[in-house]
C-alpha cells in the first residue's frame, strides 16, 4: 500500500512538472537581408541561457526551450547581431535576415555582390540549397538554366567543356569571377570550365548579374556577370563526407572538414574530390580530383584575413566536332522542316545513334607505345583504345585578402592572388590514315571520318623517314599575378565613395609537343628556324613542332564610384579606365636572319574605359523601380591585336563599343508570398572587328583590323516565386530577346598580294539574328516539401527561336542574304529529390538526393552551327541555310545521379 502511494505520488509529480515545463520549438532561417545567401554557422540562442544552436548548410536553426519570455539572439560574423523579445507559448516559426555591417569584412565586397531593393540592375541568386538540389555535379554554367536569358549546354558531353551565353552574348564577353578574383582567359576572354571540375561543391553561391552590372573592375562583363563565391570558413564544427553514382559509371566522393571558429580568431575549412566515370558520350570519360581551402583569421574587430585556395587537376576525353544531324539519328533529322534526306546517305547513322563521337577508335592493344604530357611519360588510359581528343589540365588558384576598418569612414578591401595553369589537348598532326564514311572497318561504321589507329601505326613502323603522323599536345602553360584593392570612404551618412584598382601580369607559353609517335621512333620536323642540323629536326616524344609563342600581357584598371542613398533612393555612379600592353612572341622565329634572339613583336599600350551609372527608388514596401546606363569602350583581346599567322600586330586598331539601357521593376504581392521581376533591356554593339593577314607594300607580312560590324541585343526578362505554404514553392522564369545585326560594314585597306594595294570589303548581314543561343526561353519550377527535410522539385524548360551559331564575316556574298537556321523549339523535363533522414547515429546525420536530366529522354538541338564547313549536305559555297547543311550537338540524353551524405 505503502509502495502504491509513493507510485502514485511521483506519477503526480511527474505530470505536473511537465505541464508546468512544457517545452517549445523555435526554428527558422538565417540569411542575408542583401544578398538572400543562406548563413551556415550563424550563432542563434536564448540570452542569460545555454541554451542555443548553430544554423546549418541550409541557414536553418531549431532551439528546444521551455514556456517563457527570452531574448533571442542571432549572430554572424560580418553583420549586424539582432535580439529580439519573444514569448514563447507555442511552437515559433522565425527568420532572420542579417544586414552587413557598414563595412563588412567579407569577400562579397570585393566581388560587388548587388543588394536587393538597392543595386540598380537586374540579377539572380543561386544559393547553397539550390546549387545542393538542382547541378548534380554537372558544371555550374547548367545550374543558370532557370534564370531569365541565361543558356548554358554541356556541348559534345565531356566533363567540363560546357559553356554559357547570357543575353546572346558568349563567355567571352561575360565577366567570371571566383571570390572576386577575374578568371576569364588572358588571351581570348573565354573561361574553361574544366578548369573549375568540382568547384560547385564547395559554391556556396552565385550571383548572375545581367547587362553592363554593377562590376567596377575592367572584367568583359557586357553580357553579365557570374559571382561565385566559395563557402566560408564555417563558425561550427563539422565534418561530412559525400558519395555520388550515375551514368556513364559516374563515380565521385567529397570529402569536407570544418575546424569551427577556435579561441574567436582562427577558422578553417577545406574539402577534396575525387570523380570518375566512363562517360555518357562515347568515351568521354573523366579522371578528376578538386580541392578547396579556405582560412580566416580575425585579427581584431577591424582587420581580417583569408586565404582561399582551389584547384581541380582532371583528364578527360571530349567530343570536340559537331555532326551532321543524321549522323545521330537519321529518323529525327527527316523529321525537321528543309531536312535534305538525301543527307541520310552522304552521314550514315552510327551504331551508336545520339551517343557517337568521332573523336576516338579502337586500337590493337597489342601496341604499348607511351604517350607524353606534363613533362613525363605515361600509359594510355585505356589500351584498347585511343581518344583523338583529350584535355588534361589543372589550374590553381590562390588569393590572400585582407578586410581592414580604417576608421569609423574609410575601409579597405585588398586581394593579391595567383593562378598558374598546366596542360593542353591532343590532337592529330601530320599524314594519319583515315576511315572515312560510309567506309568500315572490323569494328565500326562511321558517318564521319575517325583514325585509324592501328591504319597509321603500320605506315609509321614501314615509314623509312620516321613516323608520317603522330598524335601532338596543344600545350598552354601559363602563370597569372594580379592584385585588387578598394577603399570606402564614407563622405557622409549618405553618401560613400569608392576607389579601387586592379593589376595583372600575365605570361603565356603556347606550343605544340609531340604526345605519341604511334609505332615510328622520331617525327621530321623543319619548321623551327633554330634547329640547323638533321638530328635536332628529329622530334621525340615531349619535343616542340609546330609552334611555340609567348604571350605577356600587362593590365592595370582603375575606377572611381559615389553611391548615395537616402530613404528611398539609391544612386551610383563609376568610371573605369584601362590600359593593356601586349607583347609576343615566336620561338621559332629568329628576330632577324643570323639572330640568336626569337622574334618579338610588342603593342603599343591600348586603353579603354567604362563609364556606367544607375538609380533605385522604393515605391513601397512591396515596390521597387530601378534604371542603369552605361558606355564601354572595350579594349580588343589578344587574339585579335596580335596574328599568329603574319607574326604582327594588327594595324588601325580599335576599340569595340557598347552602349546599354535597363530598366525594371521588383514587386511583391499578397504579403510577400509572391515575388515578381521584370526588367527590359537595349544593348548595342559596335565596331565589332576581325583580325586578316595582308601583305604590305615591303613584301613582308601583315595583319589588318577589319571593323565597322554592328548589332543590336533587347529584350524582356521575368522572374517570379510563389510560395504561401511552407509546403509548396513554384518559381519561374521568362525572357524574350531580339537580337540581330543592324549594318552592312564596308571600308577600304591595303593588302599588296596582288600589287594593287588597296582593297575593298563588304559584309551583308543587316537584318540576319544573332546566334548560338534560344531568344525565347521558360522555365517552371515546381517544389514540394512534403515533410521535415525532405524536399522534390521538377524543373521545366522550353526554349525556341534558336539561330545556329555562324561568323558574321563569312558573309560576303551579295546574293547571299537569307537568314541562318533555325532549330526546333524544345522542351525538357528534369527531376530533383533530397531528404534529410530524421535518424542521427552517435551525431551523424544522413541526406539522400537523387536527380534526374531529360526525364523523357527528349531528342533535341542544343548547340548548332550555320552552314558547316566540315558536315554539310551541300559543298561550301552552296550550301542552303537549312537543316541538312547544319552540324549540331545533340542534347544529353536521360541521365541520373544519386548519392548520400554523412555529416557530423
Amino acid at each position: 500500500m505503502i509502495k502504491g502511494y509513493y507510485f502514485f505520488l511521483l506519477t503526480v509529480l511527474f505530470l505536473c512538472s511537465t505541464l508546468f515545463a512544457q517545452q517549445y520549438k523555435i526554428s527558422g532561417t538565417v540569411t542575408s537581408a542583401t544578398s538572400g545567401d543562406k548563413l551556415p554557422g550563424a550563432n542563434v540562442y536564448l540570452k542569460g541561457t545555454n541554451i542555443g544552436a548553430a544554423s546549418d548548410e541550409r541557414g536553418y536553426y531549431e532551439i528546444i526551450a521551455e514556456k517563457g519570455h527570452y531574448t533571442i539572439v542571432c549572430s554572424y560574423i560580418g553583420y549586424e547581431t539582432v535580439n529580439e523579445e519573444i514569448d514563447l507559448t507555442n511552437n515559433l516559426n522565425l527568420n532572420f535576415a542579417l544586414k552587413e555591417h557598414e563595412f563588412t569584412l567579407s569577400v562579397t565586397v570585393i566581388s560587388n555582390r548587388a543588394r536587393e531593393r538597392e543595386t540598380p540592375v537586374a540579377f539572380s541568386d543561386i544559393n547553397k540549397a539550390d546549387m545542393e538540389t538542382r547541378l548534380g555535379s554537372r558544371d555550374i554554367p547548367l545550374v543558370l538554366n532557370t534564370t531569365p536569358s541565361v543558356y548554358a549546354t554541356q556541348q559534345g558531353g565531356g566533363a567540363g567543356d560546357s559553356r554559357i551565353d547570357i543575353r546572346g552574348y558568349k563567355q567571352n564577353n561575360i565577366g567570371v569571377m571566383l571570390n572576386g578574383v577575374p578568371i576569364n582567359d588572358m588571351n581570348n576572354g573565354w573561361v574553361y570550365w574544366s578548369n573549375w571540375d568540382g568547384i560547385g561543391d564547395a559554391t556556396s553561391s552565385v550571383q548572375v548579374q545581367r547587362g553592363l552590372s554593377a562590376i567596377n573592375l575592367a572584367v568583359p562583363s557586357i553580357g553579365g556577370t557570374m559571382n561565385i563565391i566559395t563557402d566560408p570558413t564555417q563558425l561550427k564544427f563539422g565534418v561530412k563526407y559525400k558519395q555520388e553514382f550515375g551514368t556513364g559509371s559516374f563515380l565521385k566522393s567529397t570529402a569536407s572538414f570544418n575546424s569551427g571558429l577556435i579561441n574567436g580568431k582562427f577558422a578553417f575549412s577545406g574539402s577534396i574530390v575525387r570523380k570518375t566515370g566512363n562517360g555518357v558520350i562515347d568515351r568521354t570519360w573523366t579522371d578528376a580530383w578538386a580541392y578547396y581551402f579556405g582560412a580566416s583569421y580575425n585579427v581584431n574587430d577591424k582587420n581580417r584575413l583569408e586565404i582561399y585556395a582551389i584547384g581541380a587537376p582532371q583528364r578527360h576525353g571530349q567530343n570536340s566536332y559537331r555532326q551532321n544531324i543524321a549522323a545521330y539519328d537519321s529518323n529525327y533529322a527527316k523529321s525537321i522542316p528543309g531536312f535534305d534526306i538525301r543527307a541520310i546517305k552522304k552521314f550514315p547513322q552510327s551504331p551508336a545513334g545520339r551517343y557517337y563521337n568521332e573523336n576516338w577508335n579502337y586500337v590493337d592493344p597489342s601496341y604499348k607505345g607511351k604517350q607524353f604530357w606534363n613533362g613525363t611519360t605515361h600509359d594510355r588510359y585505356d589500351p584498347n583504345f585511343i581518344n583523338e581528343k583529350e584535355n588534361y589540365y589543372n589550374k590553381p588558384l590562390i588569393n590572400l585578402n585582407w578586410y581592414t576598418q580604417l576608421s569609423k569612414k574609410l575601409s579597405l578591401y585588398s586581394t593579391l592572388y595567383y593562378s598558374g595553369g598546366k596542360g593542353g589537348g591532343s590532337s592529330t598532326y601530320g599524314s594519319m590514315k583515315w576511315i572515312y564514311p560510309p567506309g568500315a572497318d572490323s569494328t565500326q561504321k562511321v558517318p564521319s571520318r575517325i583514325v585509324d589507329w592501328n591504319g597509321t601505326i603500320a605506315k609509321n613502323k614501314a615509314s623509312r623517314f620516321g613516323s608520317l603522323g603522330i598524335l601532338v599536345n596543344a600545350v598552354n602553360n601559363q602563370w597569372t599575378v594580379g592584385a585588387l584593392s578598394k577603399g570606402y570612404y564614407k563622405l557622409s551618412d549618405e553618401l560613400t565613395a569608392s576607389f579601387g584598382i586592379d593589376w595583372r601580369i600575365a605570361q603565356i607559353d603556347h606550343f605544340e609537343e609531340v604526345r605519341d609517335l604511334l609505332g615510328g621512333e622520331y617525327f621530321n620536323y623543319s619548321g623551327n628556324a633554330f634547329d640547323t642540323t638533321a638530328a635536332q629536326k628529329q622530334k621525340r616524344l615531349g619535343d616542340k613542332l609546330g609552334y611555340w609563342e609567348t604571350n605577356d600581357i600587362n593590365w592595370l584598371g582603375v575606377y572611381l564610384q559615389g553611391e548615395y542613398t537616402k530613404n528611398l533612393i539609391t544612386l551610383y555612379g563609376m568610371y573605369g579606365w584601362t590600359i593593356v600592353n601586349y607583347k609576343y612572341t615566336n620561338n621559332f622565329l629568329r628576330q632577324s636572319p643570323g639572330s640568336s634572339e626569337p622574334l618579338t613583336v610588342t603593342a603599343k599600350n591600348i586603353t579603354g574605359f567604362q563609364l556606367k551609372g544607375g538609380a533605385s527608388y522604393r515605391l513601397s514596401i512591396d515596390y521597387d523601380v530601378f534604371a542603369n546606363a552605361g558606355y564601354v569602350s572595350k579594349v580588343p583581346i589578344y587574339n585579335d591585336v596580335i596574328d599568329y599567322n603574319t607574326n604582327s600586330v594588327a594595324r588601325n586598331l580599335k576599340n569595340e563599343q557598347f552602349i546599354s539601357f535597363e530598366a525594371g521593376i521588383n514587386s511583391t504581392f499578397f504579403n510577400k508570398k509572391l515575388t515578381l521581376k521584370t526588367d527590359y533591356y537595349y544593348t548595342t554593339w559596335k565596331n565589332q572587328a576581325k583580325t586578316i593577314g595582308v601583305k604590305n607594300q615591303d613584301g613582308s607580312s601583315g595583319a589588318i583590323f577589319l571593323t565597322g560590324m554592328n548589332s543590336l541585343h533587347t529584350g524582356l526578362e521575368f522572374e517570379l516565386a510563389y510560395q504561401s505554404s511552407s509546403l509548396y514553392r513554384l518559381d519561374g522564369a521568362f525572357s524574350i530577346g531580339y537580337w540581330k545585326y543592324t549594318n552592312d560594314p564596308s571600308g577600304v585597306y591595303q593588302d599588296y598580294a596582288n600589287g594593287s594595294g588597296e582593297e575593298i570589303y563588304n559584309f551583308y548581314v543587316n537584318g540576319l539574328m544573332v546566334g548560338d543561343a534560344p531568344q525565347t526561353q521558360l522555365a517552371l519550377q515546381g517544389s514540394v516539401y512534403p515533410t521535415k527535410g525532405m524536399q522534390a522539385r521538377i524543373v521545366f524548360r522550353y526554349n525556341a527561336n534558336y539561330y545556329a551559331d555562324w561568323d558574321p564575316f563569312s558573309r560576303t556574298n551579295p546574293n547571299d542574304r537569307a537568314q541562318v537556321w533555325k532549330t526546333p523549339a524544345y522542351s525538357i523535363w528534369d527531376v530533383h529529390f533530397y531528404y534529410k533522414l530524421p535518424i542521427n547515429i552517435y551525431g551523424v546525420n544522413l541526406n539522400f538526393f537523387a536527380h534526374v536530366f531529360n526525364l523523357f529522354n527528349t531528342i533535341y538541338i542544343q548547340d548548332a552551327t550555320d552552314n558547316s564547313q566540315y558536315n554539310s549536305f551541300n559543298t561550301v559555297g552552296n550550301q542552303t541555310h537549312s537543316a541538312s547543311d547544319a552540324e549540331v550537338y545533340l542534347g544529353m540524353p536521360r541521365t541520373f545521379n544519386i548519392g548520400i551524405t554523412f555529416s557530423y
